[in-house]
């Protein structure tokens, strides 16, 4: 079990300090453009320490597409949750109908 959990919990740690990296800045855009740059690649050093093992582990138990969809549900829920949070936006109901059918289309990318 802990070698089918482990690659999600790193896509998940990996995930928000990437989302961080991407969207961050939006609420600090008075930072100077170069600033924001760097900054942001600093903290994605700490997404690419957890994104890389999360996949190397990640590859003995799921397919590449597998991978990648777990990867897309983890990112759409951490930004869910993180532009609520963090950048005070709205969360609306299509929001919640889009990530509906990603979660469908995971049902049948995982299907055998």
């Amino acid at each position: 079990m802990i070698k089918y959990l482990s690659p999600i919990v790193l896509l998940l740690i990996s995930n928000i300090f990437m989302t961080f990296a991407w969207y961050g800045h939006l609420k600090h855009r008075s930072m100077p453009l170069l600033i924001v740059i760097l900054v942001s690649w600093g903290i994605a050093f700490f997404e690419y320490c957890f994104q890389v093992p999360a996949n190397r582990i990640g590859y003995s138990v799921y397919n590449a597409a597998q991978l990648k969809t777990i990867q897309e549900i983890i990112t759409l829920s951490v930004f869910a949750v993180f532009s609520v949070l963090y950048l005070r936006e709205e969360f609306k109901w299509n929001y919640l109908v889009g990530f509906i059918f990603i979660i469908l289309a995971a049902f049948f990318i995982f299907k055998k």
